[in-house]
Formats: structure tokens, C-alpha cells, sequence
């Protein structure tokens, strides 16, 4: 009888080996080398993928890079400049002479006051023969007067007279009609009183019309007579303008600023002898860049700075020519001024051109003279690549972006010329 006995599985127990920590040891060695080779592997993948990106190296000391923001930008112009007077006049001699100065350079000058003396013998001579001239034809226009009143009074007289004759004519003219008509007179008396009559008419009408033509004519006579006395008059009249001009007075309230000739100096007319610095109304004459001045305008605010305390100004006016690259404007004073300014005296100004609020902008600098404002090295990943933009707005230190970056970007603002024309270039060390 057979009997069935139970069957017996088999496990894996057979089959393990049990090892130990010295024989586990070369397998984890072999799996570190393992990854540190495969990130060896890539690391020179990725250095030889941003090698192929750049067509050129340039190290990162070389450049300067700035991130786009988003902020505000304010345009302005920050220039040096030095206080000159609104108002400061140069005085000339109106007449050649001798000078006798009456005061000295720094003297404190009241408007009206004498500040120096010309002595013009010559001139004084001209007023003198003038003032001849003018008395005699004075008197000669009073006998123009004369004669035309004689004038018209002959004319009068000669028309009274006609009118008298006339009434004479006319009474024997009726006598001899009515004798005629009696009998007693012959008709030929009557027909030469007509004739009479008609003679006396005819002298009372030329009487009057010689009274007329001899009224205009002593008329025209009377006025070239009084004209000619009337420019005399201005001849006087200018000249003695000029003897008390010879006298020189300050025209304003202020300072003698440079005497212009030597005391007792010889002086030729026209000859500039000082001048005088009105100390009320002083500005500030600045120096702008070209590039700047062509979005100045008259008016816009100004911000000038007297050593710690600024004040309030404005710009006056600006310079319609471009000298040395740079245009000269001035600024006035608006409320407030700084005590003791002195001419020449040095201040720095700041004028407001614009305020833009949330724009796109990036720190300014060579490249956007490089690139003409149309290009731009935005750095990715160490690779700077040559993008077109679109700038805007440009104050001092930043420049607007219209197109062509984001906010983040990168850009590199100074550098670029190491870059020549390449359109991606490697920052090495960034």
C-alpha cells in the first residue's frame, strides 16, 4: 500500500548570498562616479551649447547690465550756471570830450544820480550858434505875422473900396434915369453910368478874389516861415538834450559795476565809459546740450539751488543758436531770491522738461547712442542677443521703453562697443 507523503516548495534562501559591508563598498563608489559623470556630461553640453549661442566672448567686468522697470520717469536738465543781471546797462558818451569820473568801481548808485562828467567844448559851441539861429528866425516869423496882417488888411481895404465906388456908380446910374425920363438928360449919360456900374462890379469882384489869392499866399509864405522855425526848434532841443546827456546819470537804482575809461581819459563820441548793475533783478545763465535744449521752452518750471536752500524759478529765455554744442538760456527768479548774490556767483539749476508715471525704462547709457535707439543686448541665460526696441522719453539717467522689452529684462547699457556687430556675444562670468 503506498502511501502519499506531502510535497515540499522550495524557497529562495538557497539562493541569496549574504555579503558584507566591504563587498557593498565598490558599488556605491561606481554608482557616484556614475553621476558625477553624467553631470559632467551636461554641464559640457550646456557650455558647449551657450559657446555655440555666442558668436563672441566678452567678460561680464566689461559691460554694465540693468534691469527694465516699470516706473516713473522724470525728464530734466541739472547745468551749472552763474548769475549775471537782468539789467545792466553800459553807459556811453554822447559827445567826444574829456571824462571826469565821479565815482569809483562797487559804489553804491541812486537812479538819477551824476556818475561822471564830459566836458565838450565843441558842443556847447553848436548849442550856442543854434539858439542864434533859432532867435532870428523867432523874429523873422514875427514879421511873416506882420506881413500877413498888413496883407489882409490892404486887401480889405481895397475891397471897401471897390464897394464904395460901386454904390457910387450905382446911385448916379439911378440919377441919370430918372433925368432922362424927365427930359433933362441925354440917353448917352445914361449908358455910360451903366457902363460905370458894370466897371465897379467888375473891381469889387477882383478885389475880393485878389483878397483871396493874397490870403494863401501870405498864408504859405507864414508856414514855411514856422516850419523852418519848428526844425530849428528840434535842432535846439536836441542838442541841449545832448549838453545835459553830457552829464552821465545811473538809469537804475543799484551798483557801478566797471569803469570802462581812465579818469580824465579822452574820449571818443559813442565810446562806452562804465556801467551800472541793477542789484534787484538778477538770473541765472546756464549751458544746455543741444540734444536738450530743443525740448526747452520759455516758462517751464526751474528748481535753483543756493548752497542747501532752493528756490523757485522759471526759464526766460533760451538762446536761438547752438555754440559749441551748447545753448544759452536763463532762468528767473519767480517769489523768493537769495540774499547777497553777486554777479558772476556760481549756482546749479535743475529744470523740469516732463513726468511720465508707469512707463517702461532702463537705466540710460551708451548703448542707446550705439544703437541709435532702434537696438538693444537683452541678456538671457549669459547670452546677450541683439533685439530691436523702440525708446521713447529720455531724462539723465533712464530712458523710456516703447517695444521690444519686458519688464525684467535685461539689458546691457554700457559695453556694447566691445561687442562690434554680433548678433548674440557670451557674458562670460555672468
Amino acid at each position: 500500500m503506498l502511501v502519499a507523503t506531502p510535497t515540499m516548495i522550495r524557497d529562495t534562501s538557497n539562493q541569496d548570498v549574504l555579503l558584507d559591508r566591504a563587498a557593498r563598498r565598490p558599488a556605491r563608489r561606481w554608482m557616484v562616479r556614475g553621476a558625477v559623470a553624467v553631470a559632467l556630461l551636461l554641464a559640457i553640453v550646456v557650455g558647449v551649447r551657450r559657446w555655440g549661442l555666442g558668436e563672441r566672448s566678452v567678460d561680464r567686468e566689461r559691460v554694465r547690465i540693468a534691469q527694465v522697470v516699470r516706473g516713473t520717469l522724470v525728464r530734466d536738465i541739472a547745468a551749472d550756471g552763474r548769475v549775471t543781471a537782468a539789467n545792466n546797462p553800459t553807459l556811453y558818451a554822447v559827445a567826444a570830450g574829456t571824462v571826469e569820473l565821479e565815482v569809483q568801481a562797487g559804489d553804491q548808485a541812486k537812479r538819477g544820480q551824476p556818475l561822471a562828467e564830459i566836458t565838450s567844448p565843441e558842443l556847447v559851441s553848436r548849442l550856442t550858434q543854434e539858439q542864434a539861429t533859432l532867435a532870428s528866425l523867432e523874429a523873422e516869423v514875427g514879421r511873416a505875422d506882420l506881413t500877413v496882417e498888413q496883407g489882409r488888411a490892404n486887401a480889405k481895404k481895397m475891397i471897401d473900396q471897390a464897394e464904395i465906388d460901386r454904390q457910387t456908380a450905382s446911385r448916379e446910374l439911378e440919377r441919370f434915369r430918372r433925368g432922362y425920363e424927365a427930359g433933362a438928360i441925354p440917353e448917352i449919360e445914361v449908358l455910360r453910368a451903366e457902363d460905370n456900374l458894370k466897371k465897379a462890379d467888375i473891381a469889387l469882384a477882383h478885389a475880393r478874389k485878389d483878397r483871396v489869392l493874397s490870403d494863401r499866399g501870405l498864408g504859405f509864405d507864414l508856414r514855411t516861415r514856422r516850419l523852418g522855425l519848428e526844425r530849428q526848434r528840434e535842432i535846439v532841443r536836441e542838442l541841449q538834450r545832448q549838453v545835459d546827456a553830457l552829464v552821465i546819470r545811473s538809469p537804475v537804482d543799484g551798483q557801478v559795476g566797471q569803469l570802462l575809461v581812465a579818469q580824465r581819459a579822452n574820449v571818443a563820441i559813442n565810446a562806452p565809459v562804465l556801467s551800472v548793475v541793477d542789484l534787484t533783478a538778477f538770473e541765472l545763465e546756464i549751458k544746455v546740450p543741444d540734444s536738450f535744449a530743443r525740448d526747452l521752452a520759455i516758462g517751464m518750471p526751474a528748481e535753483i539751488s543756493a548752497g542747501t536752500t532752493r528756490y523757485t524759478g522759471r526759464v526766460r529765455s533760451v538762446s536761438p543758436e547752438v555754440v559749441n554744442g551748447e545753448v544759452a538760456s536763463r532762468l528767473e527768479f519767480v517769489g523768493k531770491k537769495p540774499d547777497g548774490l553777486r554777479q558772476n556767483q556760481r549756482l546749479t539749476a535743475r529744470i523740469l522738461l516732463d513726468r511720465k508715471e508707469d512707463v517702461l525704462m532702463v537705466e540710460r547709457g551708451p548703448f542707446l547712442e550705439a544703437g541709435g535707439g532702434h537696438t538693444a543686448y537683452i541678456v538671457t541665460d549669459g547670452v546677450a542677443e541683439k533685439r530691436p526696441i523702440r525708446t521713447g522719453a529720455a531724462s539723465l539717467d533712464a530712458v523710456e521703453i516703447l517695444s521690444g522689452a519686458r519688464a525684467g529684462d535685461r539689458i546691457v547699457v554700457s559695453g556694447v562697443d566691445t561687442f562690434g556687430d554680433a548678433e548674440r556675444v557670451r557674458i562670460a562670468g555672468d
